[in-house]
Parts: structure tokens; C-alpha cells; sequence
């Protein structure tokens, strides 16, 4: 089986950060762009969601239209279990609104490995435990939308 379009252009995106002090990184900023909100321009606003929407977009896909992570709670259909290249959506804290948002690579464990913008100020594989996962989302124009993993 072949990965989704958006989740091969994410793994392309790896190592791609955010520029040092009052500097912004223009491929960070094109995130924000394409994923419909050119008005932001500073790559320290919170970014995993822009990141998510630019690598839909960038495969021709709909968005959630938000910068907030949990937006992609209600964008394309849930799936039961998670799949190479579905949206993970995690929340941070206690926080009723705040959230995390990326791409889902494997399971371990416990825990989940995920591909993202904004990990660590990076485009980059980070870990999250399976506790804090809110909803696994699919697009619902691509194929392979069974929820089956």
C-alpha cells in the first residue's frame, strides 16, 4: 500500500524549524499561507496546525480553515483506530481548548510516534502517549477510508 500524498510531502518537510530570536523561517511562513492564513507571519505563533493544513492543502485536500489543532476534531471522518498518515489530534494539558495536532506514523507501546510541525520548534518525529489522543481523522475525499488499520 502507498502512503497518502499529503503524508509523503510532510516527510519531506523533516528538519525544517523555525528561525532563532525575532527572525522568522519563509518555509514555516508559507505553512501558515497554504494553509489559508497568509496574515500570520511569525513563525513563534504555534504552528502544528498551519503545518497539518499546508501538507492537506498541498495535496489538494480541504483543511479544517483553523489554526487551532483541535479544528481537526470535526474535518474529514473519525477513524476507529489509527492509520499511517491520519490526523492525530492530542490534547495538551487540561486545557478544555488547547490541543496538539500531526501525523500518525506507528504505534509503540503505549504510545504513539507522530509527524509534525511545531515538535520541538521542528518539522520531526516526536512521541506521545496514547492517553492524550483525542481523535484520529481521514480525509474524506481520499481513498482508503475504512477505519481499519
Amino acid at each position: 500500500m502507498t502512503q497518502p500524498e499529503w503524508y509523503s510531502l510532510a516527510l519531506a518537510e523533516r528538519g525544517v524549524k523555525e528561525a532563532p530570536g525575532p527572525a522568522n523561517n519563509p518555509v514555516v511562513q508559507a505553512y501558515y499561507s497554504d494553509a489559508g492564513h497568509p496574515e500570520t507571519i511569525h513563525d513563534s505563533v504555534p504552528w502544528c496546525a498551519a503545518f497539518v493544513g499546508a501538507m492537506l492543502a498541498r495535496a489538494g485536500l480541504p483543511t479544517s480553515g483553523s489554526l487551532t489543532a483541535r479544528s481537526y476534531l470535526k474535518w474529514g471522518r473519525n477513524l476507529e483506530r489509527p492509520r499511517q498518515g491520519c490526523v492525530v489530534v492530542l490534547k495538551r494539558g487540561n486545557s478544555s481548548w488547547q490541543g496538539h495536532v500531526a501525523f500518525f506514523v506507528r504505534e509503540e507501546g503505549r504510545a504513539l510516534v507522530c509527524l509534525g510541525g511545531n515538535q520541538s520548534d521542528r518539522v520531526s518525529f516526536a512521541t506521545y502517549p496514547k492517553a492524550r489522543v483525542l481523535g484520529y481523522r481521514w480525509p474524506v475525499s481520499a481513498s482508503g477510508s475504512s477505519s481499519a488499520a
